[in-house]
């Protein structure tokens, strides 16, 4: 039942945070450089089809005003449609999204065993192996996702022409529909999600392996892999996935540069044209579902680590 409390607890101030932040989203695309009306209308609009495009847009409203019927239609599950090509934003996302989510499932099926497992064995071994482990890590993360993007486009796709440079999806058609266009976008997001998710775990390992609990056990002849699996593991589990989540939220960031990388339909991709093309609504509708994604992640993550702590604690 606590955990229950908990995650309503949780729910609720998640809602609020995305109504907030749904204002921060509607107020940083006012301030963008540029005017959506001459992206639409054209730079040699005359003043008068300037002022017909401003009103069927809806800008000649206060701010105010176009924020209330946004939250008012978003609640109804209406975006609004964009101001190129009348698009309507929902059905964007509904096309795009899982695109952007296939990618992340795939590079979290990579990331997280990879992790894992370098999480562990420098946690709990320390030394050499986890300096190594550590150095390396920091390197890559100091290293942009673009470069490591160009890195493995100049390697695998230039070089040996393993792989496609693009994603080269058909018109109408999904990433599965070119499963080799994926490899590298996923070893870009690994390599990102990998540096992260190992220097978290590793501290939660580590963290573990130190406290009385496993002190004891290994007092009582635990070692090894059995230490490991039966003490460690369930201690770590929380924070893991805690760990795992902030991964997560990397991620999200991250997506956004290499889709644009390498040209992949995602919801990421989706945005950074809308912000060349001045779409408000567009860029309005899906700055707020990743927000809404990456609240979910993290609401989902605390409610998973309470109910581990909660369930380890029941176990001692």
């Amino acid at each position: 039942m606590r955990v229950i409390a908990f995650a309503g607890r949780r729910l609720a101030g998640a809602a609020v945070l995305l109504v907030l932040l749904s204002g921060v989203i509607f107020a940083a695309t006012a301030v963008l450089p540029g005017d959506a009306v001459s992206a639409v209308a054209g730079v040699d609009a005359s003043e008068a089809q300037r002022a017909d495009v401003r009103a069927g847009l809806g800008l000649e409203r206060s701010a105010a005003e176009r924020y209330t019927s946004w939250v008012a239609g978003a609640v109804r599950g209406d975006l609004g449609n964009g101001f190129v090509g009348d698009r309507p934003v929902t059905e964007v996302v509904a096309t795009r999204l899982p695109n952007s989510l296939l990618l992340a499932g795939l590079t979290l099926a990579v990331t997280v065993p990879l992790a894992t497992l370098l999480g562990l064995w420098t946690g709990l071994r320390g030394g050499g192996a986890d300096r190594l482990v550590a150095t390396g890590a920091q390197v890559i993360a100091a290293i942009p996702e673009f470069v490591i993007a160009a890195l493995l486009v100049a390697v695998l796709a230039v070089g040996l022409e393993v792989f496609p440079r693009v994603s080269l999806v058909p018109l109408g058609g999904t990433p599965l529909d070119v499963p080799r266009a994926l490899v590298l976008p996923v070893l870009t997001l690994s390599a990102v999600g990998l540096t992260v998710a190992t220097r978290l775990l590793r501290v939660s390992v580590a963290d573990a392996a130190a406290t009385p609990y496993c002190e004891a056990a290994r007092l009582n002849g635990v070692r090894g892999t059995r230490l490991a699996a039966r003490h460690i593991l369930p201690n770590a589990a929380g924070p893991a996935v805690q760990a795992l989540t902030l991964t997560t939220g990397a991620l999200v960031g991250s997506a956004v540069v290499v889709e644009n990388v390498f040209d992949y339909p995602g919801i990421g991709r989706e945005l950074q044209l809308a912000v060349a093309a001045r779409d408000i609504p567009m860029v309005q509708g899906i700055a707020t579902t990743l927000v809404a994604v990456m609240l979910a992640v993290l609401l989902l993550g605390d409610i998973c680590a309470r109910a581990l702590g909660a369930r380890e604690r029941h176990g001692r």
